[in-house]
């Protein structure tokens, strides 16, 4: 009995393939972030709206991250938490004409997947000096110890452009979660992007609150702070490098324990208000320096106290990869294979780090693989920078056929850049010569 069944089971698939009805096995994930600043002008018609959505359809995405929180903390939705987004570059818009459901609603009718995506701590544009941190909210900003200045508000650092709160705050943290809730319980998405969901650098944050919640993690007090920690010691070329204290390792550890069980407090508090509703994150790839904003990306499986002096023993047990149901990160090479990386073998300064760093993981294929490793089996969507690659149309194929082969979809910051350089059968060709291999 089981032998036919097997048999009458085969006819019947190669009976389906010469008719040709049988699917070819689904494609991978596909992001079209909108950035909420870039996009404004333009995504505040629906008309436009509407035909960007065409495109990022023909060109084979089956999902877009819509940015809703602006890093000047404004929302563009009806918020009756968070201050809203009605103006921006000298385009204002009705108090009616809601941005977040005009996009998704589109979307939907498309047959996309949409993400309301969030710059978590950010609360203050620092050129403008606007958002929260520069208003009622004063007290959440962080305080950022500043080579050659020492401790000072992070609204007063010259040419900051994002200004951070204190992630370690319980009422930033409350309020941070209350907007991701109101979007879930209110929008018809599919789920949340955390981005910017960390510290703002190694600077930051060295309150008052933040060292005696440290004090109480590690029980016993900091006699010096921040020496202890670490200090900004001037070098003979005018700068400044890092000295590490002997309570380094275990600051490292505990800010990884703040954005860690934030991460797990949110997922239950978004699950709570919809079973289904999906919590993502995005992030830079380059994990061997990304511990200095708080974030260990990685699987709980992996042990980077193995691999990295800057890790403790416990600094695994912060790893927040099981806790997301999808995760993106940020491969921002020029470079995109290994050969074209190592043809160079140079420094790469990436934008949250204190100091240039060398690595096979400085390049997309590097990155990608790398993240395999460190994610033990779980899965990702390489992301890629358009700007990276400026004119060269070629490279910009290159990395993102290099981001679908090696990871398991792709994610494309921002559609913004495809617009403004009109590569849409640029991007088209390459996803769909990636599809062929």
């Amino acid at each position: 009995m089981k032998r036919y069944t097997i048999i009458s089971t085969l006819l019947a698939l190669a009976c389906l393939c010469a008719c040709g009805n049988v699917q070819k096995e689904s494609k991978k994930d596909m992001i079209m972030w909108m950035d909420l600043s870039a996009n404004w002008v333009k995504f505040t018609e629906p008309d436009s709206v509407a035909l960007y959505l065409d495109k990022t359809v023909e060109c084979g995405f089956n999902i877009v991250v819509v940015d809703v929180k602006n890093t000047d903390g404004h929302v563009a939705y009806k918020s009756s938490i968070a201050p809203r987004l009605l103006t921006w570059k000298g385009k204002s818009i009705p108090e009616d004409y809601d941005y977040l459901e005009t996009v998704t609603r589109l979307a939907r009718e498309r047959g996309l997947q949409v993400y309301a995506a969030f710059n978590q701590f950010a609360e203050g544009q620092g050129l403008l000096k606007r958002g929260p941190l520069f208003g009622d909210k004063a007290h959440w900003q962080s305080m950022s110890y500043v080579p050659g200045k020492g401790i000072i508000p992070a609204t007063t650092i010259e040419g900051k452009t994002v200004a951070f709160t204190n992630p370690a705050l319980p009422e930033v943290q409350k309020y941070e979660q209350s907007i991701l809730c109101e979007v879930v319980r209110n929008y018809d998405v599919d789920g949340v992007m955390l981005d910017r969901c960390r510290y703002d650098n190694i600077s930051s944050d060295f309150s008052d609150f933040s060292r005696k919640a440290f004090e109480t993690y590690i029980g016993q007090k900091v006699e010096r702070f921040p020496e202890d920690i670490y200090e900004w010691v001037p070098t003979a070329e005018g700068k400044y490098e890092i000295k590490r204290g002997p309570l380094f390792k275990k600051w490292v550890e505990w800010r990884a324990s703040v954005i860690y069980n934030y991460f797990k407090d949110t997922r239950e508090a978004i699950k709570a208000v919809r079973k289904d509703a999906i919590l993502a994150a995005y992030t830079g790839a380059w994990y061997p320096s990304y511990y200095e904003v708080g974030v260990n990306w990685a699987s709980k499986d992996y042990d980077p106290s193995q691999d990295f002096d800057w890790a403790s023993e416990n600094y695994k047990d912060y790893a927040y990869a099981e806790l997301l149901d999808l995760y993106t990160n940020g491969n921002y090479y020029w470079d995109v294979t290994l050969d074209e990386y190592h043809s160079k073998d140079g420094y790469v300064l990436n934008e949250t780090d204190s100091k240039a760093l060398k690595g096979d993981h400085l390049c997309v294929e590097g990155a990608c693989q790398y993240s395999r490793k460190l994610l033990c089996g779980k899965p990702f969507l390489g992301g890629m920078y358009v700007e990276t690659y400026k004119q060269d149309v070629e490279q910009f194929k290159k990395a993102v056929k290099m981001n679908l082969k090696e990871s398991d979809g792709f994610m494309l910051f921002d559609i913004v850049h495809i617009i403004q350089r009109n590569w849409w059968d640029a991007l088209k060709q390459a996803v769909q010569e990636s599809e062929e291999l």
